[in-house]
C-alpha cells in the first residue's frame, strides 16, 4: 500500500488529514522534543482506532514535515 492509500484510507475511517492530527498532537503536548514514535501512535490506537501500520503513517507524516 502506498503512503497516500495509508493517508486516504485514514481520512475515510476519521475523516481527518494529517494536518488536523498534527494540530490534535501539538493541543495534547505530542509533538515536542523527546515524544516517542511509540506515544503517538499509542494515542491514535486509544483515540481514533488507528492500525499500527495507518499509526506509523501519522507519524512518518510528522517527521517528513519537520513537526517531529
Amino acid at each position: 500500500m502506498s503512503f497516500q492509500a495509508y493517508i486516504d484510507n485514514i481520512r475515510a475511517k476519521t475523516g481527518k488529514g494529517p494536518d488536523e492530527f498534527a494540530q490534535l498532537a501539538q493541543e495534547k503536548g505530542l509533538l515536542k522534543p523527546g515524544v516517542k514514535a511509540g506515544q503517538i501512535t499509542a494515542w491514535l490506537k486509544e483515540e481514533f482506532a488507528l492500525g499500527h501500520g495507518h499509526a506509523m503513517a501519522i507519524v512518518k507524516y510528522f517527521k517528513d514535515t519537520g513537526q517531529l
